[in-house]
């Protein structure tokens, strides 16, 4: 089916469904396009709480569609393919956090929304790249175990001058990790009037090279502070952000920073999702419960 007929027949199972669909800024361009919502982490956390249909139609991956469904477990939380997975956070398990318990039996439990369910039950509060540093800095406790992505650790460590545990010690992003100081001297050769925003995500030693380092949330924010920019993150944000600002300019920082489990969902996977309605989120009870305290206390806290 071509995209015209594709997304007039998107259109029409939502109304019968009466569903809405999210995505995330890193998904294909024509999904984008489609979307009811687009956001990062925190403002589709924050969009689910208040989203008023029977059916969300979740473009993103695997975590997120599951955080949506813990927020609202009465309603029907779909994910257009089960490929959208995220491989940071299928790199945190629970014993990783129950062994760093052991060692800081004091120190609170921080969870990037990056992860599954099941490691969010254990979680004092989860947080995004968004809000982390607002929230560890709004804890009482000089220690955080932080997971599972250890870049965004260091970067809250750094502002925060908390000691943060990161678990797994070795937990990243593969899309984020692909840039490098390299890739920054490039993008100044080439781009000498363009200012850099970078990930958190994003290594050490890049993110001490950015003019600021944000969230796409913040990356959208920031934006109209300069006119021609050199993006480190996903490849898609680009377009999200040339979309919202076309008078100013955007450059992606390597063309080939795309994420596979982002980029696995297709229109035609949404059209097939709604007229099927697969794969359908589930979330034990006992589990979303204690999540759904730890994501609770993230919204109230930021």
């Amino acid at each position: 089916m071509e995209n015209e007929k594709l997304i007039a027949e998107i259109e029409r199972l939502k109304e019968e469904r009466n569903a809405i669909i999210m995505a995330h800024n890193y998904q294909l361009p024509e999904v984008q396009d489609i979307a009811d919502f687009l956001g990062d982490s925190l403002e589709l956390a924050r969009k689910a709480v208040n989203v008023d249909a029977d059916v969300i139609v979740f473009a993103g991956v695997d975590f997120m569609a599951e955080t949506a469904k813990i927020l609202n477990p009465e309603k029907t939380v779909l994910l257009p393919t089960r490929r959208a997975t995220c491989a940071m956070a299928n790199m945190l398990r629970p014993e990783h956090i129950l062994e760093a318990k052991k060692r800081y039996p004091d120190a609170p439990v921080v969870l990037y929304v990056n992860s599954s369910a099941e490691t969010k039950a254990l979680a004092d509060v989860t947080v995004t790249s968004a809000n982390a540093v607002k929230i560890v800095s709004k804890l009482d406790s000089d220690v955080v175990i932080f997971g599972p992505d250890k870049n965004l650790a260091y970067h809250v460590a750094k502002q925060t001058g908390k000691k943060v545990i990161p678990v797994p010690e070795y937990g990243h992003c593969y899309v984020h990790k692909k840039f490098t100081v390299e890739d920054v001297e490039r993008a100044r050769k080439l781009y000498p009037n363009a200012k850099l925003m970078v990930h958190p995500e994003c290594e050490p030693e890049v993110q001490e090279k950015a003019d600021i380092i944000v969230s796409t949330g913040g990356m959208i924010r920031h934006a109209p502070e300069h006119d021609e920019w050199v993006v480190f993150t996903e490849r898609e944000m680009v377009y999200r952000l040339s979309r919202l600002y076309p008078s100013i300019k955007f450059h992606p920082a390597r063309e080939d920073a795309t994420c596979i489990g982002m980029k696995a969902i297709t229109l035609n996977h949404i059209y097939e999702s709604l007229r099927d309605m697969k794969h359908a989120i589930e979330v034990p009870e006992e589990i979303a419960e204690k999540a759904r305290k730890a994501i609770e206390r993230m919204l109230e806290m930021s």
